[in-house]
């Protein structure tokens, strides 16, 4: 969608929310919209892809058998390992995390300078990382039962329940989530016009 310049900072948008609460599909909303979207987790894959800028440090902070037989992040035997020593977790956050930064401040950068009066940040884990807080003007929280993010993902993602369970550990509490919020929206029995509805509701 064209975009018009604008003579003021654009809204920096945090968008969050729980593995299968459909925060991928209000980011998209928020495109057609005419927000620029910088993805998180995109750029974690793209700096974990063969070549990647976490690659070699990678390979050398925890062996050759975590990056796989593409050159990429062996991404099912990290997740094994992280989810069972959280200091394996830290040091692998510490050698992604700022690769992502730097790479979402350069994407916000060049929204801001293509007039886009929106930037919106989807980050999975917003509300665990303490500094995005400072980084955003407003956080939108996509939010819906437990029991329907693990009938979601099992139905996507053909997962076990108790590994979609060992997912949402690992992340912030729904109540935490809630209380971070500028913006919430309930992703329970909608269909997408409805969904699209909740979201024209929000001053964004």
């Amino acid at each position: 969608m064209p975009t018009t310049k604008c003579t003021h900072p654009p809204l920096r948008l945090g968008l969050t929310g729980g593995i299968g609460s459909g925060k991928s599909t209000v980011a998209q909303m928020l495109v057609q919209r005419g927000a620029a979207l910088v993805d998180s987790d995109a750029i974690a894959r793209q700096v974990t892809a063969p070549n990647g800028a976490a690659i070699a440090t990678i390979a050398q902070q925890f062996g050759a058998e975590f990056i796989g037989p593409d050159g990429a992040l062996n991404r099912d035997a990290m997740r094994v390992l992280v989810f069972k020593d959280s200091n394996a977790k830290k040091a692998l956050e510490s050698i992604v995390h700022p690769l992502v930064a730097q790479e979402t401040q350069r994407q916000a950068l060049d929204a801001a300078r293509n007039g886009h009066q929106t930037v919106v940040f989807d980050v999975p884990l917003l509300v665990e990382s303490s500094h995005w807080r400072t980084r955003v003007d407003r956080i939108l929280v996509v939010d819906c039962s437990i029991e329907t993010q693990i009938q979601r993902v099992r139905d996507r993602n053909d997962w076990t329940a108790d590994t979609v369970q060992s997912v949402i550990q690992v992340q912030a509490t729904r109540a935490q989530r809630l209380a971070a919020a500028d913006w919430v929206i309930f992703n329970q029995g909608l269909d997408l016009n409805a969904l699209r509805a909740k979201l024209a509701d929000l001053p964004i």
